[in-house]
């Protein structure tokens, strides 16, 4: 496991002890690795921070890499790892397709133009589309699988979107729940993701896979709800129409997360992918409630504030503006 200390990385390690494997993780030591794995310290941006996985005697039948950054840096490990491993899975992102691909696009939908293996940080979609590249120039379109993800949430998250709601829920009052209720949302357990993984590492699979939850797999209404029962139910959600948040001026997706209004290219994108490939190789999915119920028992345990990527922004909405909003939703 190249990472393996935070959310997708974690949450891949954990499920593969859990199925008795031997686990070796390459990290930077920033975080503490999970307990069960061998440890492997390195930086993969700094010159010779390789040294530890060169010399290391050890061979695998999977690598699975999460980097987000330059794809050289998958390359580079790639190409290390060529001989001494048997496949090589990249998690990738659907953020990789050309914007914006249209409702129910598969793997075979077009990808951004501009991306190179050898390439230094660029933008998001460029560099994963990069990493993929690195991965297949290297261990071949055979041994190599794109897992190409959407939305995320789970135990772990440390990109602030489900964390944010359960804490808003949390303060109670009454909520701005962004609507419509029964708007149909896609996103992956991040335990669900890494089963998938390692089941696709046992079947030998290769190519890309758009791995987010079946469309329509849970509503913006049953996220919500699920959030304000959990969290003990003294969140008043108020369901506001799309045009009056967005005439407030509120940013979809970022200080609302997870939404972004029906009938936009943003939820085309995000929220309606096709993903028949995954579930016929094996993806299952698990209820919302369990999601956000074993998050939320997390988030307590670690004293309610999630950790956060310092390279993904800031989410959630301002309790000023919210209540602004909310009010003059009222008065019309």
């Amino acid at each position: 496991m190249l990472g393996g200390t935070e959310f997708v990385g974690r949450a891949v390690v954990e499920a593969a002890l859990g199925r008795g494997w031997e686990v070796t993780v390459f990290h930077r030591g920033r975080h503490e690795a999970p307990r069960g794995v061998r440890t492997l310290l390195g930086d993969r941006t700094a010159v010779d921070g390789l040294a530890a996985l060169d010399e290391d005697p050890g061979a695998w039948d999977v690598v699975v890499d999460t980097w987000s950054a330059a794809p050289r840096a998958v390359r580079d490990t790639a190409r290390l790892l060529r001989g001494r491993a048997g496949r090589y899975v990249y998690v990738s992102s659907c953020s990789v397709y050309e914007w914006a691909p249209p409702a129910g696009y598969t793997e075979q939908a077009a990808v951004v133009t501009g991306a190179s293996a050898d390439s230094g940080t660029t933008d998001y979609a460029r560099d994963k589309r990069g990493g993929e590249l690195a991965a297949v120039d290297t261990f071949g379109a055979d041994r190599s699988a794109l897992v190409r993800a959407g939305l995320i949430l789970g135990p772990y998250e440390n990109v602030g979107r489900l964390p944010w709601w359960l804490n808003r829920m949390a303060r109670g009052g009454p909520v701005l729940a962004p609507g419509p209720r029964d708007l149909p949302l896609q996103y992956i357990d991040v335990r669900d993701l890494a089963e998938w993984i390692l089941g696709a590492a046992e079947q030998g699979l290769s190519g890309p896979y758009n791995l987010i939850s079946p469309q329509g797999h849970t509503t913006m209404g049953g996220l919500l709800e699920a959030c304000a029962e959990v969290t003990g139910g003294a969140a008043e959600l108020r369901w506001t129409a799309p045009q009056v948040i967005l005439d407030a001026g509120i940013e979809p997706w970022t200080q609302l997360p997870v939404w972004v209004p029906p009938g936009s290219d943003l939820h085309d994108a995000l929220h309606a992918a096709d993903v028949s490939r995954a579930v016929a190789t094996g993806l299952s999915c698990r209820p919302v409630a369990e999601t956000v119920t074993d998050t939320w028992r997390w988030l307590r345990d670690i004293g309610g504030t999630a950790p956060q990527r310092p390279d993904r922004t800031d989410k959630g909405l301002d309790p000023e503006v919210e209540a602004r909003v909310l009010a003059g939703a009222a008065g019309v």
